[in-house]
């Protein structure tokens, strides 16, 4: 199973394995391909080698067939199933198929994929290929208007969401000005006129369909008040820039959310080449705080995003070495050089992150 955002490149990977003019290729969007599956088993039954099946999460009713198939003795059918939904999806395909399928997370462009040299375009205008790729900053910025309209009036209707699709605008809206936040539903619940539980529910929406991470508090066994609500990101830096009404580089910055963009575009970037087998963040209600909490290969390591030319050591740092036991601090920062700042801690610029070796080999 392959899942991630819509228009991130899962329908472009998957055509390169298998032509969509294939019989064996079943676009659930496409209403010839709707009526070739009207009895599944019949039609998914007989067919060998690779079968891809794209938006998945619009026929949930296939995960049982598709599991009765993957046991069938002699079956010579491979699946490759995409999906822009996690969630309910999720739940589905592993409750279904569980030890029969490998789930697979697909993002935009990363800057490890497009190197050092497209740090500045990738932050402003995102990951996604067809914002990224755009002929100019206009074309992207009206791309990525349009994917947000789409996503809201078109995609979540099908999935079955009957929030309006203006309510939950407004309230992405303000999840970008909280973007790098700790997570408090009273807040947007008052702002927006509903109940803390359905403020919760469209940050479930929108997390499912990947555009918010919600990057869960690390807790230690430790005599502090630890923060225990997780943070909140928009996950492609373009879509935060849309939502806040950055259009170039002189808007971004100019913003007073500067410093929060540059903070989860680090973080996304960070996860991408390190891929912890866990993510965190940490923070007390004295003020210490780490923006990431690594697990890896058994190893605990910590990361901090600075948008700063000049990053120095400062008490958090060391008590987050001291409390949590760090093995190493990174210190993303936009400067050209690495050094150490502290035993155990390297300030680290952004444009080493695609060469990865951040942490000396952990990842």
């Amino acid at each position: 199973m392959l899942i991630g955002p819509r228009q991130c490149g899962k329908t472009t990977l998957a055509r390169e394995f298998l032509p969509e003019t294939s019989a064996n290729y079943f676009d659930l969007e496409d209403p010839l391909s709707l009526a070739r599956l009207d009895e599944p088993m019949t039609a998914l039954g007989s067919l060998t080698g690779l079968v891809v099946i794209d938006e998945v999460q619009l026929r949930p009713e296939l995960f049982p067939v598709l599991r009765v198939l993957a046991d069938r003795k002699g079956y010579e059918g491979q699946f490759l199933i995409l999906g822009s939904a996690s969630g309910d999806l999720l739940r589905q395909s592993s409750e279904s198929l569980a030890g029969r399928m490998e789930t697979l997370t697909l993002r935009g462009f990363s800057l490890s994929e497009l190197g050092a040299s497209a740090s500045q375009r990738h932050w402003l205008q995102g990951g996604f290929p067809l914002s990224y790729l755009a002929s100019n900053e206009s074309d992207s910025a009206a791309w990525r208007k349009d994917f947000i309209q789409t996503l809201l009036q078109r995609d979540f209707p099908q999935w079955g969401v009957r929030t309006p699709a203006a309510a939950l605008w407004r309230f992405w809206t303000m999840l970008a000005h909280y973007h790098g936040q700790v997570w408090n539903a009273a807040e947007p619940a008052r702002a927006l006129g509903v109940s803390e539980s359905t403020a919760r529910r469209y940050l479930d929406l929108l997390s499912d369909a990947f555009m918010v991470r919600q990057l869960p508090p690390w807790h230690a066994n430790l005599r502090k008040r630890q923060v225990k609500s997780p943070k909140i990101y928009i996950r492609d830096s373009g879509l935060l820039h849309q939502l806040l009404g950055i259009r170039n580089e002189r808007d971004l910055f100019t913003h007073p959310k500067l410093g929060a963009s540059w903070e989860g575009y680090v973080v996304e970037e960070v996860l991408d080449v390190v891929r912890p087998d866990e993510a965190y963040f940490w923070a007390t209600h004295q003020g210490a705080e780490i923006d990431l909490v690594l697990r890896k290969n058994g190893r605990m390591l910590g990361a901090e995003c600075k948008r700063t030319d000049a990053p120095r050591m400062t008490p958090s740092m060391r008590v987050a070495l001291e409390d949590l036991k760090l093995e190493h601090i990174v210190v993303v920062y936009p400067g050209k050089k690495r050094f150490a700042l502290a035993p155990k801690v390297d300030a680290v610029p952004l444009d080493e992150l695609p060469h990865g070796e951040l942490f000396g080999g952990a990842e």
